[in-house]
């Protein structure tokens, strides 16, 4: 699959909802699918898995061909100071269900074809 950063990135904001954070709303549709996003994102492209501590828990995100990813960033208020730390799935999956990523990917995967 080719890597389209603004393709993912529509495709992901149609994608997030309720079934794939509990975080989820319509006024800030980003809300808790850092995980979740992460991972799904990490499954399709490859690349790095990178996480930031943050007050309220560590943020993932990706790296892939060696610049930073974070699709989920809009969810915050202020710039985030990126520490960009090697993490990996299982780490991830700490804050994101099976049924949040299979939500996730079935969603992910209509609106990708949609926007072709």
């Amino acid at each position: 699959m080719h890597f389209d950063p603004d393709g993912v990135q529509r495709a992901l904001r149609k994608a997030w909802s309720l079934s794939t954070s509990s975080q989820w709303t319509a006024d800030n549709p980003a809300a808790g699918q850092c995980n979740v996003t992460a991972l799904l994102i990490h499954e399709l492209f490859g690349g790095d898995l990178l996480k930031t501590p943050l007050p309220a828990g560590d943020h993932f995100y990706n790296r892939i061909e060696g610049r930073r990813y974070d699709f989920t960033a809009s969810q915050f208020d202020q710039p985030i100071a990126y520490m960009d730390l090697p993490t990996d799935p299982a780490d991830a999956e700490q804050g994101a269900t099976s049924s949040q990523l299979a939500a996730l990917r079935t969603e992910f995967q209509t609106h990708r074809t949609e926007s072709r």
